[in-house]
């Protein structure tokens, strides 16, 4: 091969690999396009998912009457999903909407923190004064206890299945104690204060009878806020013997006989039969992607920070 060949050989060989990496290169950046493009269209479309009830709410709806669902799912707290905020919002999406009709509370929940719960009670009892002819049920599907049920007990009437757990009216404040593992492991335990309740019950260190006495006190408050608010919101339907409010869970087939709660139901039953709106539009907040990804980092410091002390809860 003569030079004149062989740099024609080498020219074309370059441009072929030049071409390649351009067809490389172009072919990257339209699965790049691609991709990018099912990203956004993927977050756009739960943004719509999450907003659609709102959208309805404003433009009319379709003229046909439906039943508005809101479920209260897991534990009760602000940095879960059965936050206070999302429910309240929830309602008042529900309540704005010319087509709802009535409104069911899902519940499938053991409870959980007595102020995110107490919010949400308040918020019923606001909108049955406002909204006296919009009926407001729960219905409860697995277990509705402690913070869940002091929900449940401010809608109009609680529909359960004869075997789910409902009831649990009580309170609970758990921790631990190491004083004796640590005198067996030879640790000493060095805590300084300034203010003299400041470890009020640390786990690390001997339980002061005093300030045992005063934490009885304080969920004894709250247990009481409790019963007045079930009394209050369930009314002469209660049947109440000794252990009503003890904290045990009852059957949704004995809770009926005691006036915890009414009668057997679902969510289609009672949007059918009681609601007569079969339609049914889930109004529950829907987390966006952005949200799931990123977290709350202010309610997981508070509760990290949380973490540090004992709170009461309703479980």
């Amino acid at each position: 091969m003569d030079q004149n060949q062989e740099s024609k050989w080498e020219h074309n060989v370059i441009e072929k690999i030049a071409l390649a990496s351009i067809k490389e290169q172009s072919r990257a950046r339209k699965w790049g396009i691609f991709f990018k493009s099912l990203f956004f269209i993927y977050v756009f479309s739960l943004l719509g998912m999450n907003a659609y009830p709102k959208i309805k709410a404003s433009l009319g709806g379709d003229g046909k009457y439906h039943t508005a669902v809101i479920d209260i799912s897991g534990a009760i707290a602000e940095d879960k999903e059965a936050n206070a905020a999302d429910i309240i919002e929830s309602l008042r999406d529900a309540v704005k909407d010319d087509q709802t009709k009535g409104i069911i509370l899902h519940a499938n929940s053991p409870g959980g923190s007595p102020v995110q719960s107490n919010y949400v009670y308040e918020e019923i009892r606001s909108i049955k004064k406002e909204h006296p002819n919009l009926p407001i049920y729960a219905v409860v599907s697995d277990i509705c206890a402690s913070g869940c049920y002091y929900i449940a007990s401010a809608t109009d009437k609680i529909y359960v299945n004869p075997s789910s757990l409902i009831g649990s009216i009580g309170v609970i404040m758990d921790g631990f104690g190491f004083v004796d593992v640590m005198q067996k492991l030879g640790v000493e335990r060095r805590l300084l204060t300034a203010g003299a309740h400041k470890a009020m019950l640390d786990p690390f260190s001997p339980p002061k009878a005093d300030e045992t006495q005063f934490m009885q006190s304080l969920i004894n408050q709250v247990h009481q806020q409790f019963i007045d608010a079930v009394k209050s919101g369930r009314g002469d339907r209660l049947k109440e013997t000794h252990d009503m409010f003890s904290g045990l869970v009852w059957t949704g087939e004995e809770s009926i006989k005691i006036g915890i709660s009414d009668a057997y139901g679902n969510d289609d039953y009672v949007a059918k039969n009681i609601i007569s709106a079969e339609k049914k539009v889930n109004f529950s907040q829907q987390k966006s992607f952005l949200d799931k990804m990123s977290g709350k980092l202010g309610a997981s410091f508070g509760q990290a920070l949380g973490s540090l002390i004992l709170s009461p809860n309703l479980r």
